[in-house]
Order: C-alpha cells, then sequence, then structure tokens
C-alpha cells in the first residue's frame, strides 16, 4: 500500500495527530524562518509586483521598514517580548514617506503577538497587548481599518493562549504517563521485593527442616549401629530421604530465579501435611496429627502458608524444644482455619538461638495471608503452643 493510500485510510484525529507529530519534529529555527520569509513576500507583494492596484515606484524606505520588521521572526520563539517590540515599533514609521504601497503592515506583529501569547507570562502578554492594540490606533487612519485591526489581533492573541494551553494539557499528559510509568516500576519492584521475601522464607523453612531432621538423625545413627541396626538403617533412610526432598524443592524455588524457567511443581499445602508428620516422626518425636470441622476451600496463598508455618514449628520443636510429644491440629470453623501446634518440651522461646527468624517467620506469613498467630509458652503445662489464625477462601 502507498503512502497516499494509507493517509487516505486515516481518520481525520489521525491525520491530525501525524501532521502535528510531524510538524512538531521540525527544527524550530526552520520553522520560523521560513514563516519569516512567507510574512516576508506577503508584505513585500505590492511592491515588487508589476500587476499591482497600489500602482509604483515606490520610495526604498517602504522595503527598510518590511524586511526589518518581519526578519526578527526567525529568533520569535526565543525572545517573544523583543520580536513584538521589533515588528510593531518599525511599523509606526512607515507611513513616514508618501511613495509607500497603501497597505496595513499586520502580518508581522500578529505573529508576534501570537507568539507572545503563547511562550509569555502574562503581565508581558497583557502589557504587550496592550502597547500593540493602543499603538495600532495612533496611526491607523478610518475607523473600519482600526475594527478590523482590532478583531485580527484579539483573534491571534486568542489563538496564542489557546496554543499555550493545548501544549500545557499535553505536557500535563506526558507527566501523567511517566508518572503512571514510575508508579508500575516501584509496583515492580515492591513485587519483586516481596517474592524474593517469600523465597527466602521457603529456602529457610526448606533447609532448616531438612537440616534439623538429618542432624538428628546423624546423631542418632552412632548409637543405634550396635544396640540396633535397624533403627541405624532407617536413620540413615531418613537422612537421605529429607535430603533429596530438600534439593527437589530448592531447585524447584531456584527456577523461579531464572529468566527461562521450566516447568515448575506444586507448592506443598495441608494435604502433605501427613506426609511431614512422619518425616518429623522418624527423628523419634511422637507427632499425633489430627483434624476437626467441616474442610473448606482455602486460597492457594493459604494452602501453602499453612504448610510451612507447620513445618517451620515442628522444626523449631526438633531443634529447640527438647520435647518428647507434638500435637498438630487443623480446625477447620464457620469463618477461620485455625492450626494448633503444641509440644510438651521447654516452653520457652528464648530458647530459640540469637538471630533466629523462624517465629518471625511463622508471624509474617500468617499476616501475609491476612491471618494472626500467637505464640508462647503454654497455660495448661510445659510446652510451647503456636495457634495460627488463618481466613478461608472468599465464596
Amino acid at each position: 500500500m502507498t503512502r497516499r493510500a494509507k493517509w487516505g485510510l486515516m481518520s481525520e484525529s489521525q491525520y491530525v495527530s501525524r501532521l502535528r507529530r510531524w510538524y512538531g519534529a521540525l527544527p524550530p529555527t526552520l520553522v520560523d524562518g521560513t514563516l519569516a520569509a512567507a510574512v516576508l513576500v506577503v508584505q513585500l507583494w505590492p511592491f515588487i509586483s508589476r500587476d499591482n492596484p497600489w500602482g509604483g515606484p515606490w520610495h526604498w524606505w517602504g522595503y527598510v521598514v518590511v524586511v526589518a520588521s518581519a526578519v526578527p521572526l526567525v529568533w520569535r520563539r526565543r525572545a517573544p517580548v523583543a520580536v513584538l517590540l521589533a515588528a510593531v515599533i518599525p511599523t509606526g514609521f512607515y507611513d513616514l514617506v508618501d511613495e509607500v504601497a497603501a497597505q496595513p503592515i499586520w502580518y508581522t506583529a500578529m505573529v508576534a503577538l501570537y507568539t507572545v501569547a503563547a511562550y509569555s507570562g502574562w503581565w508581558q502578554r497583557w502589557s504587550l497587548a496592550l502597547f500593540t492594540l493602543g499603538g495600532g490606533l495612533l496611526v491607523i487612519g478610518s475607523a473600519e481599518t482600526a475594527v478590523r485591526g482590532i478583531v485580527l489581533f484579539v483573534a491571534a492573541y486568542a489563538i496564542g493562549r489557546a496554543a499555550a494551553a493545548s501544549r500545557a494539557h499535553a505536557a500535563a499528559l506526558e507527566e501523567r504517563a511517566a508518572q503512571l510509568v514510575r508508579e508500575r516500576e516501584v509496583e515492580a519492584e515492591r513485587a519483586a521485593e516481596r517474592e524474593r521475601a517469600r523465597i527466602a522464607r521457603d529456602m529457610h523453612d526448606i533447609l532448616a527442616h531438612a537440616v534439623s531432621v538429618m542432624v538428628v538423625q546423624a546423631e542418632a545413627g552412632p548409637v543405634a549401629v550396635e544396640a540396633n541396626p535397624a533403627r541405624a538403617v532407617a536413620a540413615f533412610d531418613a537422612i537421605a530421604a529429607s535430603g533429596r526432598d530438600a534439593m527437589v524443592q530448592l531447585r524447584r524455588l531456584l527456577n523461579v530465579l531464572k529468566e527461562e524457567e521450566g516447568p515448575r511443581g506444586p507448592q506443598p499445602t495441608i494435604t502433605a501435611l501427613p506426609d511431614l508428620a512422619d518425616k518429623v516422626r522418624a527423628t523419634g518425636l511422637d507427632v499425633t496429627y489430627s483434624t476437626a470441622g467441616e474442610p473448606r476451600p482455602l486460597s492457594p496463598d493459604t494452602e501453602v502458608a499453612a504448610y510451612r508455618i507447620t513445618q517451620e514449628a515442628l522444626t523449631n520443636i526438633v531443634k529447640h524444644a527438647g520435647a518428647t510429644r507434638a500435637d498438630v491440629s487443623l480446625t477447620w470453623q464457620d469463618h477461620a482455619f485455625m492450626i494448633d501446634i503444641t509440644d510438651d518440651g521447654r516452653g520457652r522461646d528464648t530458647a530459640l538461638p540469637s538471630g533466629g527468624n523462624g517465629l518471625i517467620g511463622i508471624r509474617e506469613r500468617a499476616a501475609a495471608c491476612g491471618g494472626s498467630a500467637t505464640l508462647g509458652p503454654r497455660s495448661d503445662g510445659p510446652g510451647f503452643r503456636v495457634l495460627v489464625r488463618l481466613p478461608p477462601a472468599a465464596s
């Protein structure tokens, strides 16, 4: 399709928009120089045309005034006030001699006044507009010419203000678009930070749980080699299984950080909690697992959070509590999903090592899902309790 055909298929608004972009891409000096040349030719036409109704020949003074008033338009955008004065003042002396064409020298002043209205401050605009109109009325001979001049100059001023308003509106739209881009970038960075924090919590939970199970089994293995070889073999099997499970989950998380992600398996949810209880039970901790209430759907984030919270709580029991028993209870209520994890250990969170963030991670995961977590020593006996309330999925 030819360029002419493409332009023919455009709507009027598209045509105007493309024309504006094309005009805006031109160098300002080229545009202003062309405008000055056009004004100069129009106002010199009565002097150079052989077939004109004004007669001739003309005095050289008319040529000087026309050229002196038109040439400054080349700099109209760089110095609009000076150009208007340079255009208006010479035209006031046009009639000092009689041998000049009887024509109004308005075009340069009108263009200059338009430029002042479009680019100058309010006090400069109003003072120069009044100066231009007042000076024009003093040198104009007839009332008809005066009215025509007032209408033309007021129209030039109004068009200049309209152009300034349009330019300001376009600048505001561009600034708004740039602001939206910045806001999207900030939100993307925040989302990336949240994702990194989530990945860091997941990696902490995975590694802490797997290493804790492996350490407990490794410590028990040498003791059981002579007394109970079958238990020693089971301990080593548990170490291997924990390592393999940790590697699978870590590989899944690390794929998130790659630019080209491969297929990823699902995150563990509450359906995997019985298997988690079995793995922890292999360390020698007596873990009971129970559910109550009518199961209700949970959001995917809540499902993952429930698993990770339980995993972190059991890991802390294995590593720090010195407990022999842990109870994991899940309860579905009308407006909440409860996770209650207790143990019979020392019952003090001060037993956690300095710098540990396991309990903080439990609170953060619960809060991220719109829930809450209560952690502290048990009131009904020795041990520690983690009670988490999570919201069900919106129906």
